[in-house]
């Protein structure tokens, strides 16, 4: 039954555990329905707690036995676990109980994926494996022997004994439960080896399916560079003799950090130019790196509670980011960032799901795995890595690392290393982890005898539960250019700490235009009135990368707002700036491509809304559509000399060079194809020798009403391979009329290779309609209707995924009252059912009540 009152969870009310522990083992007899776990673990009382409550979490276990210091106990079992009297002194707790991995559709503690044994226990999922104190505060090293007749047994740390039927593991860096991990299976090793910073030998291992050995050799060569990055930036040495990553089919996350053994979903470890789009590439390097860099900063360092989730992820975030900048495009990568926090941590700020980035209480943590921790976290150390400098950054981290190892650490532990090495007080700046919602800085200039004055005005809108908001510390980065184009002022940062503040530059010869919040310096939404002439300026003579496109996506915006409000045609302003950006050969290639977008759907809906207007999805599509085909017919000569210009003719790699190339050709072959019918885009669906290429000119024959042969072709050609078939299910959603999104998406869930017990399937097809934006908010609801039918079939089956994909209806507020009527009937059509998830329950709940 759905839980009546759903208990929560409160920061304020954290208290350490009353016990610690000296050391786990743990026993594995494999059996796909009755798998049984003996636990053995050594207790001591924990000095620093006040209470000995001896509550162990368990969640669908059987126990079968359970013994203290080799005497046997009868426990209480209760909801969520069970509790027992221990001695006031160290004990060894064993238990054994059965569990059923196979009919474990949650994929959450231990489950099967095509036969093949493996574990996701972050946040709470080793609760369903054993009893256990199941909390990130509690670490101790791990000892595990793993029974079964599997080829393959692995787990956390180095290797033990094995034999016929056994293998054994040791872990000795204490870790939380939730960094536990088991993999077994029939499965095969891409080895390498890699030597680190103070001479160890490292083995190393990609461990897939049979058949997928040929797509682990970029994945391997992302992880040495993490590896070497981290050593040569950090100073973070590799801390055991092995290194394993498992690629697994069923997984609801990207990937998962379990120390020695990350697990990833193989979406984001499998790669090669014939399954993988240059996009699939990069993000395979990212996530690699990320899961990598929490084996400092996650796993020798993790989080005190779930509250301080942020202090893990956001930080990596961060790192990978730099990562990514230093292995490609900076200004690339950081532009392809805001566009990303834009259309997803911006919609959560100013929606029903807003929450700080630290949050203050929780119901089900699974929910809150979101773009504020992740992303927002990941900006909040960029802001502060600015303000403090470059030299006391690193500084700062290397007493975090020194001060915290092995410890579970808080936000204020993070703050304080930053004020011991800076002598700082960070007091206000600590409310950007403390405070939801996205700050708005207002901007007006004066200027009067060489005297330029910027005044700014921060306020931020009030968010659920948090209606006053304080003034925030906001670094925003600033250049000023001359009349002619001349940078007079190059960049500097100014530290805003007030509600209104001045800040005055002197001695110009001239009025100067303002570059303002250079590089995204701080995830704030700026306010500034401007026209299309200084816009356009700006794109021509800017020095700053992230303010050119800037410049160019405002001039595309305004435009776009006055088509969508008054009917108005394409700005030729906007057609004319970014066609000389694209002609430009100066300019990186990947950055023209970023330049030559637009907008989109969510990003107009939401200026709309927040303009005080009721967003129209239909009406926002089609200028869209107008103006991309305006663009199209204005740069016709131009996208053909680009295209051939363009073209890569060496042995495709998916380094920065090559996809940036690509990029521009294929937003050019978009271009192109709008006016020749699809007629190139054919040409090079049918000698494309890479999926890049492929899955662009596919694209846009679905655009172009001539993708019907292709499609099936397509499907033909890969029908075997699992991850391009995701592609397959998400382009023909994604490229559909917003009249016909829905009902494509009906066709597809009756395909044979649909299944919603895989994520990444149910995602592709799923999740493509709720992106298809005017297709989704179509104005007779059955975009609504089709999402609430799949999450009430899901919800019972795999609750992560399900109120994951909730989030789809958090902007349902913002439209006109008759979707608004829909939305809430399919929202309350979700809640209404009788055995809803906790998970799915509060997210609909939380959405439901904006």
């Amino acid at each position: 039954m759905k839980d009546a009152a759903p208990q929560t969870i409160y920061l304020k009310d954290y208290q350490p555990f009353g016990f610690e522990i000296d050391k786990v083992h743990l026993t594995f007899r494999l059996n796909p329905e009755k798998t049984r776990v003996i636990s053995r673990i050594v207790f001591r009382p924990n000095p620093e707690a006040e209470e000995r409550d001896f509550f162990l979490h368990g969640e669908e276990l059987d126990l079968i036995w359970a013994k203290i210091d080799g005497a046997e106990v009868t426990p209480i079992l209760e909801d969520g676990g069970l509790r027992c009297a221990v001695p006031e002194r160290a004990f060894t707790w064993e238990a054994e109980v059965e569990i059923n991995p196979e009919a474990n559709t949650a994929l959450e503690g231990l489950y099967m994926s095509n036969g093949m044994y493996c574990t996701q226990c972050e946040a709470e999922g080793f609760r369903k494996i054993t009893y256990y104190p199941d909390r990130p505060d509690v670490m101790a090293p791990f000892e595990v022997r793993i029974e079964g007749d599997e080829k393959v047994k692995l787990s956390n740390g180095n290797p033990g004994a094995s034999g016929d039927g056994f293998a054994e593991w040791h872990d000795p860096w204490p870790k939380p439960a939730y960094l536990f991990a088991l993999v077994a299976g029939d499965l095969v090793n891409h080895p390498d080896r890699f030597e680190t910073m103070s001479g160890r030998d490292v083995e190393l291992n990609i461990w897939v399916r049979p058949g997928d050995e040929g797509k682990c050799a970029f994945g391997m060569e992302a992880l040495k560079a993490s590896m070497r990055w981290d050593e040569d930036v950090y100073g973070r040495e590799y801390d055991l003799d092995i290194f394993n990553i498992v690629a697994v089919d069923d997984f609801n996350m990207g990937a998962m950090e379990n120390k020695g053994l990350n697990i990833f979903n193989s979406s984001c470890v499998l790669a090669s130019p014939e399954t993988s789009t240059d996009g699939n590439f990069e993000r395979v390097e990212a996530i690699i790196a990320h899961e990598y860099f929490h084996n400092w900063t996650g796993n020798r360092i993790t989080c005190r509670d779930w509250f301080q989730l942020c202090l893990k992820e956001g930080l990596t975030v961060f790192r990978d980011a730099q990562f990514t900048s230093d292995m490609r495009s900076e200004p690339v990568k950081r532009i392809s960032d805001v566009i990303a926090l834009r259309a997803r941590q911006f919609c959560e700020d100013n929606g029903p799901l807003a929450h700080p980035v630290r949050p203050e209480s929780f119901v089900e943590i699974n929910n809150f795995y979101t773009a504020t921790v992740y992303e927002k976290g990941a900006e909040v150390i960029g802001m502060l890595k600015t303000l403090v400098g470059d030299e006391a950054y690193a500084k700062a981290l290397d007493l975090y690392f020194e001060r915290h190892d092995g410890d579970a650490a808080t936000i204020e532990d993070w703050l304080r290393v930053f004020e011991d090495t800076t002598g700082r007080d960070l007091s206000q700046f600590k409310r950007w982890y403390e405070q939801a919602g996205t700050p708005r800085v207002k901007v007006r200039d004066t200027y009067k005898d060489g005297t330029f004055t910027l005044h700014l005005e921060q306020s931020t809108p009030p968010t659920p539960g948090q209606d006053v908001k304080d003034a925030r510390v906001i670094p925003i980065a600033i250049g000023l250019l001359a009349p002619n184009g001349n940078e007079v002022v190059p960049t500097q940062v100014l530290e805003m700490t007030q509600a209104n503040q001045s800040f005055v530059f002197e001695g110009l010869a001239s009025r100067p235009v303002p570059s303002i919040l250079r590089g995204f310096s701080a995830p704030v939404i700026l306010e500034r009135e401007s026209d299309n002439a200084e816009r356009a300026f700006l794109l021509a003579h800017d020095t700053d990368p992230f303010n050119k496109w800037e410049a160019g996506r405002a001039l595309a915006r305004d435009g776009l707002l006055a088509m969508i409000r008054n009917g108005a045609g394409p700005d030729d302003a906007y057609l004319d700036a970014i066609e000389a950006v694209a002609r430009d050969d100066n300019l990186d290639p990947a950055f023209r491509a970023l330049a030559l977008g637009l907008p989109s759907q969510e990003d107009l809906a939401q200026s709309l809304y927040e303009a005080g207007d009721t967003p129209d999805p239909q009406a926002i599509w089609d200028a869209l559509e107008t103006l991309k085909q305006a663009q199209a017919q204005k740069m016709q000569d131009l996208a053909t000399r680009l295209y051939a210009q363009y073209q890569v003719d060496e042995p495709y790699a998916p380094n920065a060079e090559q996809s940036g190339a690509r990029a521009l050709a294929n937003a050019a072959l978009g271009m192109i194809s709008r006016v020749d019918g699809g007629a190139l885009a054919q040409k090079q669906y049918d000698n494309a020798d890479n999926m890049t290429q492929q899955l662009a000119a596919l694209s846009c024959l679905l655009k172009a009403g001539k993708g019907a042969a292709a499609v099936t072709a397509f499907y033909d050609q890969w029908k075997h391979d699992r991850l391009v078939i995701d592609k397959w299910f998400s382009l023909q959603i994604l490229q559909a009329d917003p009249d016909d999104a829905a009902e494509v998406t009906q066709i597809l869930t009756n395909h044979p290779d649909f299944t919603m017990k895989n994520p990444n399937r149910f995602r592709a097809t799923l999740g493509a309609l709720t992106m298809n934006t005017a297709g989704f908010h179509h104005v007779s609801g059955v975009g609504y209707g089709v999402l609430a039918d799949w999450l009430i079939k899901l919800d019972p089956i795999n609750p992560q995924t399900t109120a994951r994909m909730c989030t789809a209806f958090e902007t349902w507020k913002r439209y006109d009252e008759t979707r608004q009527e829909m939305a809430a009937r399919a929202l309350d059509r979700i809640l209404a059912q009788p055995e809803l998830s906790r998970d799915t329950t509060e997210m609909v709940t939380r959405i439901r009540g904006a």
